[in-house]
C-alpha cells in the first residue's frame, strides 16, 4: 500500500555486515588488497582463498564480498570463476603489473625531483610550476609529497647569485615545517620585483648622470684621447677625399 513505512531489520553494530568493503580502482591495489584481507577475515572467509577451500558457504561469501569490491568491468572479467581464490588470484594477476610500472614511474618521478633546480633565466613561476607539476604526478600514483619537503627543496633549488639572502632570511624568519608552499613563492616574488625595480631606478640614475655631463668636465686624459681619436678621424676622412677625387681625375 502507498504510504506504507518499509521495514529494515536492524543490523548490529560492529557487527562483519555493517564493515564496509573497499573499492578497487586503478592505483590502490596495494592498500585495497590489505584492507580487503582483513574484510574477509572479519566474515571468517579468509581461508578459503588462502588455502583454495570450495566449502559451499564459505566460498560464496567471499566471492559476494570480492564482487562488491571490485568495478563492473572487471567483475565481468571474473565473473564465471568458481572460487573465491581464483577471483582473488585473477584480481592479482591483472593489477601487479600495474604496480611494477607504477613503483617504475614513482622512482623516476623521485630522481627528477631531486635533481630540479632553477635556471638563470626562469621566472619564479616557472620554476613554482615545474615542482607543483611533479608533486601532481607522484600524488596521482599514490605517493604524497609533504609540503615542508615541496617548500626546502623549492629553496635549494634556486640560484644562490639571485636568492641566497632572501633564502637566508626566510629560513630565519618562517618555520618551514609550517609555511604553505604558496607563501613561499609569493614572497620570493614580490622580492624579485623589488629587486627589479631598484636595477631599473639605478640605471636610469646612471644614464642621466652621463648625460649631464659636459666634455670640459671630463678628466683631462678623457678628453685628451677623445680630441685625439676626432683628429685622426677628420685626418682619416680628409685623406680618403683626396685620394678618391684623385683617382677620378685621372
Amino acid at each position: 500500500m502507498s504510504g506504507e513505512l518499509a521495514v529494515v531489520p536492524e543490523k548490529k553494530k560492529g557487527g562483519p555486515s555493517s564493515i564496509q568493503c573497499p573499492m578497487l580502482n586503478s592505483t590502490n591495489y596495494t592498500v585495497w588488497s590489505m584492507r580487503m584481507k582483513v574484510v574477509l577475515k572479519v566474515h571468517k572467509v579468509w581461508d578459503t582463498i588462502e588455502t583454495g577451500s570450495e566449502e559451499g558457504d564459505k566460498n560464496d561469501m567471499a566471492r559476494a564480498l570480492l564482487f562488491q569490491s571490485i568495478p563492473e568491468a572487471l567483475i565481468l572479467q571474473v565473473g564465471n570463476l568458481d572460487t573465491s581464490k581464483a577471483v582473488w588470484d585473477a584480481i592479482k594477476g591483472r593489477h601487479i603489473g600495474a604496480e611494477r610500472v607504477k613503483e617504475a614511474r614513482l622512482q623516476t618521478l623521485s630522481a627528477e625531483f631531486e635533481r630540479i633546480r632553477m635556471s638563470e633565466e626562469e621566472s619564479i613561476d616557472t620554476f613554482a610550476g615545474r615542482i607543483s607539476e611533479l608533486a601532481t604526478k607522484s600524488a596521482e600514483l599514490g605517493q604524497t609529497i609533504d609540503e615542508p619537503k615541496i617548500v626546502k627543496k623549492f629553496l635549494a633549488s634556486l640560484p644562490d647569485k639571485k636568492f641566497i639572502t632572501i633564502v637566508a632570511s626566510l629560513e630565519q624568519i618562517l618555520n618551514l615545517n609550517k609555511t604553505k608552499f604558496e607563501d613561499i613563492v609569493g614572497r620570493l616574488k614580490a622580492y624579485k620585483e623589488r629587486v627589479n625595480g631598484e636595477e631599473v631606478h639605478q640605471n636610469d640614475q646612471g644614464k642621466l648622470m652621463y648625460s649631464n655631463i659636459g666634455l670640459t668636465e671630463l678628466p683631462r686624459w678623457i678628453r685628451t684621447w677623445r680630441w685625439k681619436k676626432s683628429r685622426r678621424s677628420f685626418w682619416w676622412t680628409r685623406k680618403r677625399t683626396w685620394t678618391w677625387n684623385s683617382s677620378t681625375e685621372q
